[in-house]
């Protein structure tokens, strides 16, 4: 989706979504670092990322994507893993904790949005930002689920590997992992064979749930 082409024909609308997904974006790397900085790491809050101000997460290049593809990435949110009090399992605590605010806060979007939409209609801007934040905030719960370094879930992934049986393992995850998502992704977009289908059926079906329509 080229949001581009959207800011020609109807701006007001480019402008929600635009905010709607710059938001997520901040919401989701505001959680990792709250998270870290409760299990005792201070490094996000001195880098100034413990908080949902956009400016501080935004990565250019992500927002650019954003913009071009409709979908885009923000700056990582840095911890110390020595600093944490657990340190098998605070790495994990902190990455599960960006998946899990896009599941709250994609639930509270479906759940405003089946309330609201029989009184303001399927053309009000809310129930379009609403539709919107909802079915991407769970789309990108589900991709950050997906055990391949550098998305979260390999963080939880790791934490379960630990030990040294599981060494090579964990190397070849780790140096291997952003080489196949990035493989992926280029094989579903040359191809389009619907790698990532499944994203949008189970997004779709968590806000048709918990929104009570489609």
């Amino acid at each position: 989706m080229n949001l581009l082409n959207l800011l020609v024909q109807d701006p007001l609308v480019f402008l929600a979504i635009v905010g709607a997904l710059v938001f997520t974006l901040s919401v989701h790397e505001f959680s990792h670092a709250w998270v870290g900085y409760l299990l005792g790491d201070r490094t996000a809050e001195r880098e100034g990322r413990l908080t949902i101000n956009p400016l501080a997460h935004l990565d250019p290049f992500g927002f650019l994507m954003i913009l071009f593809v409709g979908f885009g990435y923000a700056k990582p949110v840095p911890f110390n893993p020595y600093n944490l009090k657990d340190r098998r399992w605070g790495p994990a605590m902190i990455a599960i904790a960006g998946p899990l605010s896009n599941l709250i806060f994609g639930s509270v979007c479906a759940v405003a949005y089946g309330l609201l939409f029989a009184r303001l209609g399927p053309d009000n801007l809310l129930i379009l930002v609403l539709w919107f934040l909802g079915h991407i905030n769970f789309a990108l719960m589900l991709f950050n689920l997906i055990p391949l370094p550098p998305l979260d879930g390999s963080k939880a992934l790791l934490a379960i590997l630990d030990g040294p049986r599981y060494a090579q393992m964990r190397y070849f995850l780790e140096t291997q992992g952003p080489m196949i998502l990035i493989g992926l992704i280029l094989i579903d977009a040359v191809l389009r064979i619907g790698v990532f289908s499944w994203i949008f059926t189970i997004s779709n079906w968590l806000f048709s749930l918990l929104g009570g329509v489609s």
